[in-house]
């Protein structure tokens, strides 16, 4: 069973479970050099790959690269992922989403080890001041980064610690729980959600409506997979047009804190529940 709660924005904090190890591999950087601005390529990785690129280096250009080659292998691998602690973060919206929520928080749950910045756009404003490593990179280094076939859209891809919050039972069921749950009233509970899409989903749907928690039981995927990491930022980009946006008559979906929205098929599912006759039989 694993267990967390570094989740979006200004909302409660959010548990999670599933049988999986969650050990941290100690990795250590190359010693710095005098150079200033140093293109790591395909030659001179040290034994062991460093978990953020070491200081000197300012700009990756070569998708061989042996960092690049560990980002890649973060996104792809649950068993990688969980073995350095860390979670590759794709766009700029889930990345927002983590340093809001972050800022709402005493204690910090998570660290943003790293932004992998397109060298053509400029570090967002919430990273300015603050000590963030900025490493750009190329178009051709961002597409291996991403894994997505276009990426227009895509300025960042940042490198996150795997939340304190977050809990590997392992084998001890005899774990005590109190101190994950203290107040805890409805912990959401997943069998068997093997689509990292619909996991997603769930836990953001969970987080917006004020769940304590989430235990996944075995058979759950890795809620770090890139898929479930997708699915669980905001929903559509643009929302209604100007012209639907006044014909209609608007409501709403109330959600804990200053939660932006909710996945949008979620909300369609609930308003077509609602909406529906009340006479309405079901067979």
């Amino acid at each position: 069973m694993w267990s967390s709660s570094s989740f979006p924005p200004s909302s409660p904090p959010l548990t999670l479970c599933k049988p999986r190890s969650n050990s941290s591999l100690s990795l250590s950087l190359p010693t710095k050099t005098p150079n200033s601005h140093v293109d790591v390529g395909d030659g001179g990785s040290s034994a062991a790959t460093p978990s953020i690129p070491p200081f000197h280096v300012k700009s990756i250009t070569s998708t061989s690269n042996p960092f690049v080659k560990h980002c890649v292998k973060l996104r792809n691998s649950s068993s990688y992922r969980h073995s350095h602690g860390s979670v590759l973060i794709v766009g700029t919206t889930p990345l927002r989403e983590i340093y809001n929520f972050q800022e709402s928080m005493q204690e910090k749950p998570t660290t943003i080890d790293c932004l992998l910045l397109h060298e053509k756009t400029s570090v967002p404003e919430e990273f300015v001041e603050s000590g963030v490593r900025v490493v750009r990179v190329n178009s051709m280094v961002m597409k291996k980064l991403s894994g997505l076939q276009s990426t227009e859209s895509i300025d960042v891809v940042s490198l996150v610690k795997i939340p304190s919050t977050f809990h590997s039972l392992e084998n001890n069921h005899h774990e005590d729980f109190s101190k994950w749950f203290p107040s805890a009233y409805r912990i959401l509970v997943l069998d068997g959600i093997q689509d990292p899409g619909n996991l997603g989903t769930l836990l953001r749907s969970a987080v917006a409506f004020g769940w304590d928690g989430a235990f996944l039981l075995p058979g759950c995927c890795d809620p770090f997979n890139e898929k479930a990491v997708r699915a669980s930022r905001g929903s559509e980009g643009s929302g209604l047009s100007k012209e639907a946006h006044e014909a209609c008559e608007l409501v709403n979906i109330r959600m804990a804190g200053a939660f932006e929205s909710l996945n949008v098929s979620v909300a369609g599912g609930i308003f077509l529940f609602m909406l529906q006759p009340q006479n309405k039989k079901f067979d």
